[in-house]
This record gives C-alpha cells, structure tokens and sequence, in this order.
C-alpha cells in the first residue's frame, strides 16, 4: 500500500481531470494530483528532462535504469526495465543496467561504458564524480550532453526518493511483462 492515497479519475480535482482523461495516468500522477499546483509545476520539468531530446532514447533510459538501480528504487527499476526494452535495449543489456550481470561483453560501446562508470559514480551520492571519472565523460560526449544527461540523473534521483518515500505500487500489468521477459518485478504488486 502507498503512503498517500493514489488520485484517480473519480477524485481527480479539477484541474487535472485531463490527465485521467484517456487512461490511468500512473502512481507518480496519482500522488502528485494531492497538490494540484505542485503535479503542474512539475510534470512539465519531467517531460523535459526524462523525455525526448537529442540524447538518443537508448541512452536515456541507460541512465534513468542505472540510476534507479544506484539508488534502489524498486518501482523506477520495474517501470523503466519495460521502458528500456521497448526503445530496443537487450535482454542482457537490460539484466547490466539492472546490476544482475557485470558490464563486461554486454556493453561494448566505449562511450556506453563510461556513462555507466559515471552514473554509478554520480548517482552513489558520495560527493563530487572524480576527475578522471569526468574525463572518461568528456571523451565521449560533449558539454551540452553532459549537461543535459546529468540533468537526467539528478531528475531520475529526485523521482526515485519520491517513489519510495510514498511506497508507489509497480502494476499487475507492468510485473506481468517483466515476468514475460525473464525478469523478477523488484516491487510486486500490493508490496511497500
């Protein structure tokens, strides 16, 4: 059971009744519809920064799966294994950013290696990334990916505090596709 009770269409305010319009808008929705101004304030900042952009899709879901496993958020982790299949990541691509296989021959890609190297440095929360840690960064991509990817990690972080602070519930429908996969649902559904 969440913390807070999930807003759904029939107890949606309001103002954000058009966000329940065409389907459930998920449990982030759900929590956030407590404060209508805050849910406004803030689906906008992450659309922008988890959405499309000039970061490939591939590489974003990389770093929003391999922040939310840093950081242990059980719901993140299940939401964006579906994600991260669906923009066309392996299975065993997957299984890395999940932390259930090394990096190794899974992901070959120089530049994929440092960003997974810089993720699990940044998103530990243990101070500033190392110096030749951002170098290995820099190498591989320039500044206004490197911003924009790191704006992509802190908003992944802040999602992830949110998620497990309220205890939001992984769907039967998105444990049900883990689980099609090979995958174990981290925050079955009904678990805190």
């Amino acid at each position: 059971m969440p913390l807070v009770q999930l807003i759904d269409a029939s107890s949606a305010p309001l103002l954000l009744r058009e966000l329940f319009a065409q389907s459930d808008p998920g449990p982030i929705v759900g929590a956030l519809a407590q404060v209508p101004e805050l849910c406004e304030a803030t689906l906008p900042f992450i659309a922008a920064a988890l959405g499309p952009s000039l970061v490939p899709a591939r590489l974003k879901e990389m770093v929003i799966l391999r922040t939310s496993t840093t950081a242990e958020c059980r719901y993140c982790v299940d939401a964006h294994t579906v994600v991260a299949l669906d923009v066309g990541l392996s299975p065993d691509e997957v299984a890395v950013l999940r932390g259930e296989r090394p990096v190794g021959d899974f992901v070959p890609e120089p530049a994929e290696r440092a960003l997974l190297a810089w993720i699990d440095e940044l998103a530990s929360g243990r101070g500033p990334v190392s110096e030749a840690r951002a170098e290995q960064l820099r190498r591989n991509f320039a500044d206004h990916l490197i911003v924009e990817l790191t704006v992509t990690v802190g908003a992944t972080l802040f999602l992830n505090r949110f998620a497990c602070a309220l205890g939001l519930p992984t769907s039967a429908d998105t444990a049900n596709r883990i689980t099609s996969v090979g995958f174990l649902p981290l925050n079955p559904p009904g678990a805190r």
